[in-house]
């Protein structure tokens, strides 16, 4: 039986952390704000060592790979991005958006994972793309339900519809395809990655069904969700620009956490909180100098290992 979530996760502790002038372009979640990157990087490895502590004092593995100072990688701290891990065995790689993101892809990842005792048997590797200018970023842009095999997508500069029909193929997954907008300078744009506007979990989905605007393909999500006896929790575009939209689910110790940043936490209703409650705990953690200077939350950080143990 597949599972939806997972014990495991690698995060990736920054060395040289800073506002990715490269992403920016087309991510509108980041804020420029003005601290030198020494202290921005200092106060980015502070809020990830805490983040990192309270997710391993519940019993979550977290597998901690040092960024390389050489690589000049201000947006390593986001491994979900060039790599998914399945049960199989099988790893995929992603093509990336900016240049200076590819150089995240390590090999020294998989040796740890591999020195960890886990078994990697194929490579799907999809970075070819980027030479034509295609991009698919990860579990960012895919966001899996692994239990019923479909991956839901919103289209993007990002999230190019013919690789990731190609990673359906490969992978046998159902494509769910929309396109999730935000509100920027009074104009409709489509948001980067999938996973900031939502987040699947066993039995929910925290989904931001107000950013997709095609009445048709909101119907079409919903639809799917449902069907798959997910419970919907709606979030606001203005919750989603807390990143409330940027969670993971992780298996702890002897329960289930719903982990998120404290700006996501603080943004939800009492109501919202009650429903994410009656399945798991809630897992926050301040992220404030992650989220305003790199544009991503508490999900991207994680990348979850489902391989199997070798």
């Amino acid at each position: 039986m597949a599972k939806q979530i997972t014990d495991t996760i690698v995060m990736i502790r920054p060395v040289a952390f800073r506002m990715n002038e490269q992403t920016a372009v087309n991510n509108f979640f980041q804020e420029d704000i003005a601290l030198k990157n020494a202290e921005i990087n200092t106060k980015a490895q502070a809020e990830f060592d805490a983040f990192v502590q309270k997710l391993r004092g519940v019993g979550v593995h977290v597998i901690v790979e040092n960024d390389d100072l050489r690589m000049d990688t201000p947006d390593s701290i986001f491994p979900n991005n060039w790599i998914s891990f399945h049960e199989n065995g099988d790893i995929g790689l992603y093509p990336m958006f900016a240049e200076n993101r590819r150089r995240e892809r390590r090999e020294e990842v998989l040796i740890r994972l591999e020195n960890e005792g886990f078994k990697i048997n194929n490579i799907y590797d999809y970075t070819p793309a980027e030479d034509e200018g295609f991009f698919l970023e990860g579990t960012g842009s895919l966001l899996l339900d692994r239990v019923n095999h479909k991956a839901y997508c919103a289209l993007s500069p990002r999230a190019d519809e013919e690789l990731l029909i190609e990673f359906c193929e490969d992978f046998e997954y159902l494509p769910v395809i929309f396109t999730a907008n935000q509100t920027v300078d009074g104009k409709r744009v489509p948001i980067y990655h999938t996973n900031v506007m939502m987040c699947l979990a066993e039995e929910f989905c925290v989904i931001c069904l107000d950013s997709i605007d095609d009445a048709k393909e909101k119907k079409n999500v919903v639809q799917h969700l449902k069907t798959d006896g997910k419970e919907i929790i709606s979030i606001t575009e203005a919750q989603m620009h807390h990143f409330a939209g940027n969670m993971l689910q992780v298996q702890g110790r002897d329960k289930k956490y719903l982990v998120m940043s404290a700006a996501a936490h603080s943004s939800l209703t009492e109501n919202q909180i009650a429903a994410i409650e009656k399945h798991c705990e809630i897992l926050s953690s301040d992220l404030t100098t992650i989220e305003t200077c790199g544009g991503g939350s508490a999900r991207c950080m994680m990348a979850e290992v489902f391989l199997p143990k070798a």
